[in-house]
């Protein structure tokens, strides 16, 4: 299923069971807030894990009825991390959503050999854009965890989008290995990892459509491709955007939300469960986009 707007997620998710997210280091008023619209809306059930007095004046503050919502008291944010990440990897939660702290600490929990969520797979990042006058929701990754990923990380990079797009309703997700043109060029090493992990694709992520070389207007554009000439079988249906590394990923991601006005939603992969963590500033709308994702492909596919 190819959702048009994050409104459309939402609503999907509220004709599923519920299933429950915790929050680490929860005494974060945007978190809150985020709780507050997503539990007015019934995407998911909560645990919160923080200092409970803070948390209960600072819900006070962004009108959030906590009645009903389990909160457990840990006033260290990275015990109160790693007792998140317990939750989730016991199976009493099925999503993680990070609060107030720190990103490096977070994710050292989430990969603790002993209690975390690890698996055989290097974390990425996949963001969700809402973007204006475009027909449908685009996804791309990895603009925000891997710098400079090698063939191989690549790879594990598309696989765990791909997972997470077919899990969400698209079967044969179009995948575009973004690069500069279209030609491979020894110069240019994005254009012969995307020639290489076009060739892999049928073992390495099956029921994708890949294409790469790619240029980002022919992979959101057919009448780019007409003009150009270039018959791919994604051109202008992508609907994962493999960048070639975090510096185009952020700076396109970027160039949505400020120029052209997108709203962002966004989920790290790899882990045993989808992992929710969203910068301090990211408006509340983005991280409930993010929880209904993230609730919609847990919930779909139990």
């Amino acid at each position: 299923m190819s959702f048009e707007n994050f409104y459309q997620v939402i609503a999907a998710v509220k004709e599923l069971p519920p299933c429950r997210l915790c929050v680490a280091a929860a005494s974060e008023e945007a978190v809150l807030e985020a709780v507050r619209d997503s539990r007015k809306e019934g995407l998911v059930d909560f645990i919160l894990i923080g200092p409970e007095e803070r948390i209960w004046r600072q819900a006070m503050t962004v009108s959030l009825n906590l009645q009903g919502i389990e909160v457990i008291d840990e006033p260290d944010p990275i015990q109160a991390t790693q007792r998140a990440v317990r939750e989730v990897a016991a199976g009493r939660a099925d999503i993680l959503m990070k609060g107030m702290v720190n990103s490096s600490d977070f994710l050292r929990a989430v990969l603790n050999p002993e209690d975390g969520m690890r698996r055989d797979r290097i974390l990425s990042h996949l963001a969700i854009y809402e973007v204006p006058g475009y027909y449908r929701l685009i996804y791309m990754t990895d603009g925000g965890l891997n710098v400079s990923p090698n063939l191989e990380q690549k790879k594990a990079i598309t696989q765990n989008a791909v997972e997470f797009l077919q899990a969400v309703g698209l079967d044969q997700p179009k995948v575009a290995f973004l690069t500069a043109n279209e030609k491979v060029d020894p110069k240019m090493p994005s254009t012969v990892d995307a020639q290489a992990l076009k060739e892999m694709a049928p073992q390495a992520f099956p029921g994708a459509i890949v294409d790469g070389p790619t240029p980002l207007d022919i992979a959101v554009s057919l009448e780019a491709a007409l003009h150009k000439g270039i018959d791919s079988p994604i051109a202008g249906k992508a609907d994962l955007l493999m960048v070639p590394n975090i510096e185009a990923g952020n700076l396109l991601g970027k160039a949505i939300i400020y120029f052209a006005g997108g709203r962002m939603g966004g989920l790290v992969l790899g882990a045993s469960r989808p992992v929710i963590l969203t910068s301090r500033n990211e408006p509340p709308m983005g991280k409930m986009a993010s929880i209904a994702l993230a609730a919609y492909s847990i919930a779909r596919n139990r």
